[in-house]
This record gives C-alpha cells, structure tokens and sequence, in this order.
C-alpha cells in the first residue's frame, strides 16, 4: 500500500477502507476514519465511507470525543454502547442519529513522525469483543509501521520539491544579479542590493523581482535550474 500510494492522503484511504473490510462481519458494518497530525504539515484525514467521514469531522466539530480522546492520551477508547455513554454527551447524540451503535478509537505510534488515531464505528452496540480490540490494536500496530515510511516518504518528496522551488529561485536571482551588474557597472553586492530594494519599495519577493527583470532582456519568463533530480 505504502508503495502503491502516490501520497499520504491516498495511503490513509486505502488503510482506512482495509480496516473497514478487516472488522466487518456480514451481519455488522464496521466503518473506519483516519486523522494524522503533522507537524508543519497540518492535519492529513481519510475514512472508508461517507458516515465515517461525517462521524469524525463531528467530533472535530465538537472538539471532543472518545478519538480525540485517544489520541491526546495515545490509548485505545471504546465505547460499547453509544446510547448508554455519558461521556461526550453532545456527540454521543449526534452519532446515534448517524446510527452507529459503539465507537472504538485506537491512537497509532508513530514515533515522533506525527499524531495519528484510528477510529472504528460499527452499527451495533458492543460491537468489539475482547479479542475484537485487542485484533484492532495489533492490526493499528501494524498499520502505524507502514504509516511512518509513507509519512518518512513524503516528507523526503517535501524536501526534494522545497530543494527544486529554491534551485529555480537562485538561478533567476543570479541571472538578475548579473544583469543589474552589467547595466550598472556594478559588484555584486550593490547589485543585489538594488534588488532587495525594489522587492521592499514594491512589496514583491525578491525572486519574482529577479524573473522580472531576466525576462525584460531574455524573454525567459520560466528558468530551468540546472541539477540533477
């Protein structure tokens, strides 16, 4: 999956509806939704179905509830009767009109790559045996493994990407310096000089100054930035 999985957020809709399919029985629906929290990356969320889907952006709504609980704790919640829960007690109303029975969140190590926290609905209430969570747990377990190299894997694409954006930076800001100081009779210094202060006076980055001013002599309005990928 990991491999297969362009990006994170495709990564998290494939593990979710796996996990969906994995605790599902025929007589008991079980339906998943994933959040992870990244730092500087902010929040990546998928689920396997539309009601899981409504079911986790509720609880974000309400800013609390047995998976934000899980996660904040990093431990397994479970709730095996959502008419009888007196925790939560706006959302528990608000999931048994979306008809699901019994909740069970359980939070994924990731080892400092993120925050991260399944969360299992199923139709029924006590829907999840003692074996049921403990499956739950180890399959998390798992699931938190490969969620960690596809979140090491974007973040090395992240890096990689942020690399080319500054490369084709510097390649206009040079080719900008170098024509200032050809115009100008100039060091270089005093030539990038006079652009930083026209990026300030206009209040344009000083890159898309320099692309300004490569284009009014070459035309070049994209510059390649020569290194390899």
């Amino acid at each position: 999956m990991v491999l297969d999985s362009p990006d994170v957020g495709e990564f998290l809709c494939n593990f979710s509806a796996l996990a969906a399919s994995r605790f599902s029985t025929p007589a008991t629906k079980v339906r998943c939704g994933v959040t992870v929290i990244r730092r500087k990356r902010g929040v990546v969320a998928a689920s396997s179905d539309e009601r899981a889907n409504r079911l986790d952006t509720l609880q974000n709504s309400f800013g609390d509830g047995p998976c934000l609980t899980a996660l904040r704790e990093r431990t397994v919640m479970y709730v095996p009767d959502t008419s009888a829960e007196t925790r939560w007690p706006q959302y528990m109303e608000a999931v048994r009109e979306e008809g699901t029975g019994s909740i069970l969140a359980v939070a994924l190590e990731l080892a400092g790559e993120a925050e991260a926290v399944m969360n299992l609905y199923c139709d029924a209430t006590e829907g999840f045996s003692e074996p049921r969570i403990l499956a739950a747990g180890a399959f998390a377990e798992n699931g938190a493994v490969s969620l960690r190299l596809a979140l090491r894997i974007a973040h090395l694409k992240h890096a990689r990407d942020d690399l080319a954006s500054a490369m084709q930076y510097r390649t206009a800001i040079d080719n900008a310096v170098g024509i200032v100081m050809a115009q100008n009779h100039c060091s270089r210094e005093s030539a990038f000089r006079v652009i930083a202060e026209t990026s300030s006076h206009r209040n344009i980055k000083i890159h898309d100054v320099a692309a300004v001013i490569v284009a009014s002599i070459s035309g070049e309005h994209n510059l390649a930035a020569h290194f390899e990928d």
